[in-house]
């Protein structure tokens, strides 16, 4: 089954137009590495406040996580992008992810309910 997985980290006010640019252009091996390791509909959203929303799917978050954390690739990344987050107390940010809970998923929903027309709906 996979998991939707959703985070939230803070970007730092005065870092986030070279944020924006250094994602604009993902090293192609960071990018080959996520896909490797099972990070996929991967997805970075990053809001004027510097609140940056992350989501992605795959078959085991742990999993994923720890995959990644055994690429030299990923070391490299995390290290340079670090100074770019407030609040992680200088941990990287794969491991200062706020993980969101998900109430609600429309695809879920929709696979458990009756053929219309049978049972009674709100």
């Amino acid at each position: 089954m996979t998991q939707r997985v959703c985070f939230t980290l803070r970007v730092k006010p005065e870092r986030m137009a070279e944020y924006r640019e250094r994602h604009a252009a993902v090293w192609p091996d960071m990018v080959r590495a996520l896909a490797r390791t099972g990070w996929t509909n991967y997805s970075l959203f990053l809001a004027p406040d510097g609140l940056l929303v992350g989501y992605l799917e795959t078959e085991d978050f742990d999993a994923a996580r720890a995959a990644m954390a055994d690429t030299e690739v990923n070391a490299r990344w995390q290290a340079e992008m670090a100074p770019f987050f407030e609040d992680t107390g200088g941990a990287a940010a794969d491991d200062s992810f706020n993980v969101i809970p998900e109430v609600f998923n429309l695809e879920t929903q929709l696979a458990a309910l009756p053929a219309e027309g049978e049972g009674a709906g709100k």
